[in-house]
C-alpha cells in the first residue's frame, strides 16, 4: 500500500492511502495546512490538537454549507445547468464561510 508524506503545521505525517490517490491525498494535506496556516494567523500557535480541532470543524462547516447550498440549488431546478448551479453554490457556500471565518478569527484575537 503506498504512503505520502505530508506537511501540516511544520509537522510531517506518513498516511497510506490507496493505489492511485497518492496526488489526491497530497492535495487534500495541502488543503488542510492552508486552513491551519490561516488559523495560526489569527489565533496563533494554540497547539496542534486544538488547531487540528478547530481545523477540521471549519471543513466540515464548509463542506455542510456546500451540501446545502447544492441542495438549495436543485431544488425547483429542471435539470438544466445544474451543474454550473452546483459549482455556483458551493463558490457562494465558500465565500460565505471566509465571511465568518474572518469573524470568528476576529472575535478569538479579543477573547
Amino acid at each position: 500500500m503506498p504512503s505520502v508524506f505530508l506537511t501540516i503545521n511544520d509537522r510531517r505525517y506518513q498516511v497510506a492511502c490507496e493505489d492511485g490517490q497518492e496526488a489526491h491525498l497530497t492535495r487534500l494535506g495541502a488543503y488542510v495546512d492552508k486552513r491551519i496556516k490561516e488559523l495560526v494567523a489569527s489565533v496563533g500557535q494554540v497547539g496542534d490538537s486544538q488547531l487540528l480541532v478547530m481545523a477540521s470543524l471549519l471543513i466540515a462547516d464548509e463542506l455542510s454549507d456546500a451540501y446545502a447550498e447544492i441542495e438549495a440549488s436543485g431544488s425547483g431546478n429542471d435539470g438544466k445547468d445544474s451543474h454550473l448551479d452546483s459549482e455556483e453554490a458551493v463558490g457562494i457556500a465558500f465565500e460565505a464561510l471566509a465571511e465568518r471565518v474572518e469573524t470568528v478569527a476576529e472575535k478569538l484575537k479579543h477573547s
